[in-house]
């Protein structure tokens, strides 16, 4: 069973237009962020610190199209910095 795609359009343009990514898999490090709580004494619902770590392996990235205000090269130069959520059981073909 497959499900229908849904339909990418943006509200609203940033500096840089309206564009679409294709869908692609590909290896590069990947981060994962998570929220931790501090707790112990003295600590107070709300104090979060963040976590980060990252790996490698194959993986996806569905169709994607989106406007932000940041130019494309910096986008595509940059990609591997940014955090990525997808199946880790198979993250070459996750609905992710």
């Amino acid at each position: 069973m497959t499900t229908p795609r849904a339909q990418q359009y943006t509200e609203g343009q940033g500096r840089e237009p309206e564009h679409t990514h294709p869908a692609v898999v590909h290896t590069h490090d990947h981060y994962h962020v998570s929220h931790r709580h501090r707790s112990g004494v003295g600590a107070v619902a709300g104090e979060w610190e963040h976590r980060t770590y990252w790996h490698t392996h194959e993986h996806n990235h569905n169709e994607l199209t989106h406007s932000h205000d940041y130019g494309q090269q910096d986008e595509e130069a940059e990609h591997a910095k940014e955090a990525h959520i997808h199946d880790h059981l198979a993250p070459a073909t996750s609905p992710a």
